[in-house]
């Protein structure tokens, strides 16, 4: 993986930063997106098996608790100490392992050693897809499955994007448009196949622009 420009190192410095300060609000703010996600991942891994789970952004632990009930080790890795401070408090259970982590980075995680790596509103501060479907690939075992919940483009295209309310108002962060044509042509050049894509919308607007994407991958 080529080294990120000055650019990339400061915006993730602001994202790692607005995230600590977000931590303490995170579960407790209105959030439709949070909230969304949080009901995509449950419906769409219900009719899944797997027990050995890599958690990207793993951030509160407010999908870790639901995966649980399924799981028999997780991993959960996220760049915001202070996120993974509160999901520390909320959790206690010897099958997590909580590792505050760059995903930009090679994870610490043994190859070929995972049945499910699930990734939650995070890839919009990712740059480069390929790298994190290199490392997804590299982990899973044979058959197992990628999941993303992620911004929809086509709310990112609106102007959309993650932000956080401060005593000086609404601080927004510099995010990273994917194409939905990019996830899958990345999935492909990593052995990855899709098996489910699905478009989630807020209640009761299904006839506006979805704020939700999830995709299902097999490698």
């Amino acid at each position: 993986m080529c080294k990120n420009n000055s650019f990339d190192i400061e915006n993730e410095m602001s994202i790692e930063k607005a995230y600590n300060i977000w931590a303490n609000q995170y579960d407790t703010n209105k959030n439709l997106t949070r909230d969304l996600d949080k009901r995509s991942t449950i419906e769409t891994l219900s009719k899944y098996k797997f027990e050995t789970v890599l958690e990207l952004g793993c951030g509160t632990g407010k999908n870790t608790k639901w995966l649980l009930e399924k799981a028999t080790h997780i991993i959960g890795l996220d760049f915001s100490q202070e996120m993974l401070n509160k999901a520390k408090e909320k959790i206690f259970d010897e099958r997590v392992t909580f590792k505050k982590a760059d995903l930009n980075e090679n994870w610490d995680v043994d190859t070929d050693s995972l049945e499910l790596v699930s990734c939650s509103l995070t890839l919009e501060h990712i740059k480069n897809l390929n790298h994190i479907f290199y490392q997804a690939s590299l982990k899973l075992k044979e058959d197992g499955l990628f999941f993303i919940s992620e911004l929809h483009p086509f709310k990112q295209y609106s102007g959309s994007k993650a932000r956080y309310e401060t005593e000086n108002g609404t601080e927004e962060l510099e995010v990273y448009i994917h194409h939905i044509s990019e996830y899958i042509e990345n999935a492909k050049t990593n052995g990855m196949e899709l098996v489910e894509l699905k478009e989630w919308f807020d209640e009761g607007v299904e006839n506006e622009i979805p704020r939700l994407i999830s995709f299902v991958f097999k490698k």
